[in-house]
């Protein structure tokens, strides 16, 4: 597809990751419109809109996907609503961005990606760590050796329950009938993902994963080892019920390691067997622009965007050979 015209937009949804993450990240992208957005709430859309000063809103998917002033849509809703809404844009014919994951369970992967490819339609997924600067740099010190022969990553995430968990309140994020794997399909999806594309994709991946706390349905605590093709090996650990919050990865090579957090904004550590290095690169206040500006690019035929549906769909086999 090539893109000689601005890009309207419509947004299905209208939660906190559109608030400062993603919508505003849209507006700030030359040649991109965000047009329409899509709520339930009336009055909830009525003061989104306002506050974001986009023309119109609905209050049905089916509108603002059939609007033919609306050129693309992005999904920003719980994952269960993905491939709904998604099957539906892509027989509308129009450029798709969806939230990570892509949708709860492989298999409705393969199903979401498939029909865009048969369609010819570009879709594009929310994992937009691929293209933050931060780990652009990663990227760059293991493209150019500078820990020399990539063994081995590990990644450990922890966290205690929150107000919400110990309330045992209703919170979609850890129904298992959405996200199985609960804070773990929210979170972990990110590091894994990153993981592949900085270091290849995963080829084997076994997991264990259990609910140590009955505070919700989904699980709570899980532990992963895989190989990636290219011979690197990996382990994580994730847990939601620990004393304090810890995120630390580390790859290690041959020549040194890298050292960095999927989530916080801490600095990123080169260690070699002659030199330490430490860079703090910002995000981006709206965390999503990099990945809006490199759809834009993809859509012109100015470069590549490295989250598709394609990579989406293999993070989500990664997900869910953990998972089982």
């Amino acid at each position: 597809m090539s893109l000689n015209k601005e890009l309207r937009w419509g947004v299905i949804g209208c939660g906190n990751v559109t608030e400062l993450k993603s919508t505003p990240a849209y507006q700030k992208v030359a040649g991109f419109n965000v047009t329409a957005v899509m709520g339930r709430n009336e009055e909830k859309v009525k003061d989104y809109i306002t506050r974001h000063n986009i023309e119109r809103y609905y209050l049905d998917v089916d509108s603002l996907i059939n609007d033919p002033n609306i050129d693309a849509i992005y999904i920003a809703t719980p994952p269960d609503s993905h491939k709904e809404y998604a099957l539906k844009v892509v027989e509308a014919g129009k450029v798709c961005c969806i939230e990570k994951p892509l949708a709860p369970t492989y298999q409705d992967c393969l199903i979401i990606n498939k029909a865009f490819i048969d369609k010819k339609v570009p879709l594009f997924v929310s994992y937009y760590r691929r293209s933050l600067p931060r780990f652009q740099q990663v990227k760059t010190w293991l493209d150019e050796n500078y820990i020399g022969k990539i063994r081995h990553v590990n990644w450990h995430l922890r966290k205690p329950a929150n107000t919400v968990d110990l309330s045992k309140e209703y919170n979609w994020r850890t129904d298992k009938n959405i996200a199985l794997g609960g804070y773990f399909d929210d979170l972990a999806s990110h590091g894994l993902d990153l993981f592949n594309y900085l270091l290849g994709d995963i080829e084997n991946v076994v997991g264990l994963s259990t609910n140590q706390q009955n505070l919700y349905s989904a699980k709570d605590a899980i532990v992963a080892s895989w190989i990636h093709q290219s011979g690197v090996t990996g382990s994580g650990s994730w847990n939601f019920g620990c004393s304090q919050r810890a995120d630390k990865v580390e790859i290690l090579g041959n020549k040194g390691r890298i050292e960095f957090s999927v989530f916080d904004e801490q600095p990123i550590k080169l260690v070699t067997i002659d030199n330490s290095e430490e860079l703090l690169i910002d995000n981006p206040k709206n965390i999503q622009l990099y990945h809006a500006i490199n759809i834009q690019k993809h859509l012109s035929n100015e470069g590549w965007h490295p989250s598709t549906g394609e990579t989406a769909t293999h993070t989500a086999w990664v997900m869910d050979n953990i998972l089982k």
